[in-house]
C-alpha cells in the first residue's frame, strides 16, 4: 500500500505543483506518447540485451517487492525457528531418523507443518546441507561457518541482481531522455520556416523527452530499485537466522539455547517475543509426548 501511495504522491506533487504555476498539460500530454515510445523502447531493449532471459523474469517478478515488501514476515520467523528446534531435537535423539526429513524435504512430515518454509529451495537447501554435514561428521563450526557465509553471500549477490539491473535502467533514462530530446530538437529545425508559436509547441515537445527521462529514473524506476534492494536485503536476515541456530549446534549447545541465539540474532522488528515462542515450543514438545 505504502508504494501505491509514494507513486501517488509523485505524481500529484510533480504535475499538481507545474499545473499550479500555469503550465498546460496540453504540450505534455501530444508529445508523451512519442516519448515514451523512444525513451521506455529504448530501455526495455538495452534492459533485454544487458540481461538473459532468466534475469528478466526475475526482475519483473522482484518488481511486486515495491508493493509487497519483504518475502518473510513475524510468523515465518516462529515458524522457522519452531521448524529448526523439531529438526535438531531428532538429530539429538535419533540421528537416522533425521535422514528422511533431510533427504526427502518434500514429502517430511515436519517440514510439511510449515509449508512456506517448505516451498522455499534456498531455505530448506541451507537446512538440509548443512544438518547433512554434521551428521558427516563434518562438525567443525568455523569450517561450517566459513562454507556457511560463502554460500549465503553468493546467494545474496546473486539475489541482489534485479535491483542492480533496475539500478542501470534507472542510470541510463536520462541519457536516453536527452537521446528524445535531440531528436525532437532535430525534428523542429527541419520546421525552422514555422512562425515562432509553433516553433515553441515544437520545442515544448522536445523537451518533454529531457522531462521524462529524469522523471521516470529519479522519480520511478530508481526508487523501485532502492526497494527492490532493501526487501531482498531484508529477507536476507531469515537464511543468516539458519545459520545462526545451525552453528550454535554445531557447538553442541542444548536445543533451547540454539534456538534462543537466533531468537536473539533476528531483527527487533520481526522477532518473535520470548514468551510467544516458548509458548510454541511447548506445544511442539507437548505433540511429540
Amino acid at each position: 500500500m505504502i508504494g501505491i501511495i509514494g507513486i501517488a504522491v509523485i505524481f500529484v506533487m510533480v504535475f499538481g505543483g507545474y499545473l499550479a504555476a500555469g503550465g498546460k498539460m496540453g504540450i505534455i500530454m501530444k508529445s508523451l506518447p512519442f516519448e515514451l515510445m523512444m525513451i521506455g523502447g529504448a530501455a526495455i531493449g538495452a534492459f533485454l540485451l544487458a540481461n538473459d532471459g532468466s534475469s528478466a523474469k526475475a526482475t519483473i517478478r522482484d518488481i511486486g517487492k515495491v508493493f509487497k515488501g519483504p518475502k518473510w514476515k513475524p510468523a515465518d520467523y516462529r515458524d522457522l525457528l519452531c521448524l529448526l528446534f523439531e529438526l535438531i531435537r531428532i538429530a539429538r535423539d535419533n540421528p537416522v531418523a533425521l535422514e528422511e526429513h533431510i533427504e526427502n524435504p518434500k514429502d517430511s512430515a515436519i517440514f510439511s507443518r510449515y509449508p512456506r518454509i517448505q516451498h522455499d529451495h534456498e531455505a530448506v537447501d541451507l537446512i538440509s546441507d548443512t544438518l547433512r554435514a554434521a551428521s558427516m561428521n563434518y562438525d567443525d563450526p568455523h569450517q561450517v561457518e566459513e562454507v556457511l557465509d560463502k554460500r549465503m553471500e553468493a546467494s545474496l549477490h546473486h539475489a541482489l541482481h534485479p535491483s542492480h539491473a533496475l539500478q542501470t535502467m534507472a542510470d541510463g533514462l536520462p541519457a536516453l531522455g536527452i537521446v528524445a530530446a535531440v531528436l525532437g530538437v532535430i525534428k523542429t529545425m527541419g520546421s525552422i520556416d514555422q512562425p515562432p508559436e509553433i516553433l515553441g509547441k515544437m520545442i515544448g515537445g522536445a523537451l518533454v523527452g529531457t522531462f521524462l527521462g529524469v522523471f521516470l529514473a529519479y522519480g520511478i524506476v530508481g526508487p523501485f530499485a532502492a526497494k527492490v534492494k532493501a526487501a531482498v536485503e531484508e529477507d536476507q536476515h531469515f537464511y543468516s537466522l539458519i545459520r545462526e541456530v545451525l552453528i550454535a549446534n554445531l557447538h553442541r549447545h542444548a536445543a533451547n539455547i540454539c534456538i534462543e541465539v537466533g531468537r536473539q540474532n533476528t531483527p527487533h522488528h520481526v522477532r518473535p517475543s520470548f514468551g510467544d515462542l516458548e509458548e510454541a515450543l511447548r506445544a511442539l514438545k507437548q505433540e511429540a509426548a
